[in-house]
């Protein structure tokens, strides 16, 4: 699997993309927590923060296509488990429906809680979009680091990423092998076929990684990951993150200001 087809952008020479990699991943953490603790009638601050984060994709120069394709790829998802809220929040009823002998009724604070969830999920989408497009994921995993996360955290993370794409290519060779040899029969042989393959992945998967592992121990592996690139904050850095900082603390600063 080409590594490009994931981080087709983050190679890319911009403004964001120069700014260090512990300024941006501290920014996108603050932007996201902002949205989750914003009020669900507080749309102004919805728009406001739309604004920021559109204004930074496009200093990113990142493609508005594949900002929008890549952020709506994880909505299904989400919409899966906000469907269910407007049928199970109590509040005004919006309607009411009878499907055999289940009556079911809608509430319009369910609805609005709903959309409020979606749009919460939506925005902190463009925010990750835009970290993970503009840092190089080597970059980041370092900031991590550099940031005192969990060592085992983020080495885990580290080795998820590295290898997600031989494993990719390990499933298919294995389809391709499948395929073949004539994959057929009825639903019960296919999910069978299907599911051997998965077991096979799972041991071929463990395997590898009792490899890697006395590989890295052999070659003295002490548990920290070192790189040649140092990440150095720089005056740019400094007033990125103060400039954003205080554009996120006005938007909540008028909007209180605003409800009150």
């Amino acid at each position: 699997m080409d590594i490009s087809l994931i981080n087709s952008y983050n190679e890319q020479d911009s403004s964001c993309h120069r700014i260090d990699a512990r300024a941006k991943f501290i920014f996108t953490l603050l932007f996201i927590l902002c949205i989750i603790l914003t009020p669900p009638d507080n749309w102004s601050a919805y728009i406001a923060y739309f604004i920021t984060i559109i204004s930074l994709i496009s200093l990113a120069r990142l493609p508005g296509r594949y900002v929008l394709k890549r952020s709506l790829i994880v909505m299904p998802f989400v919409l899966m488990l906000a469907i269910f809220i407007p049928f199970f929040k109590e509040g005004e009823i919006a309607g009411s429906y009878n499907i055999r002998s289940w009556n079911l009724t809608v509430t319009y604070d369910g609805i609005q809680v709903m959309t409020n969830l979606l749009i919460k999920a939506w925005l902190s989408m463009l925010g990750l979009i835009w970290l993970t497009s503009t840092t190089k994921t080597n970059d980041l995993f370092h900031a991590l680091g550099r940031l005192h996360l969990p060592q085992v955290l983020v080495m885990i993370l580290s080795f998820m990423y590295r290898y997600i794409f031989v494993i990719i290519d390990e499933m298919m060779r294995m389809k391709q092998a499948r395929d073949s040899r004539n994959f057929g029969g009825g639903k019960l042989w296919q999910l069978r076929t299907i599911g051997n393959m998965i077991g096979t992945l799972f041991i071929r998967s463990y395997e590898r990684s009792e490899r890697v592992y006395a590989a890295m121990i052999s070659r003295g592996f002490d548990g920290q990951t070192r790189t040649l690139d140092n990440l150095n904050f720089r005056r740019s850095d400094i007033f990125f993150i103060i400039t954003l900082v205080i554009i996120l603390a006005a938007i909540n600063i008028v909007n209180l200001l605003v409800l009150n």
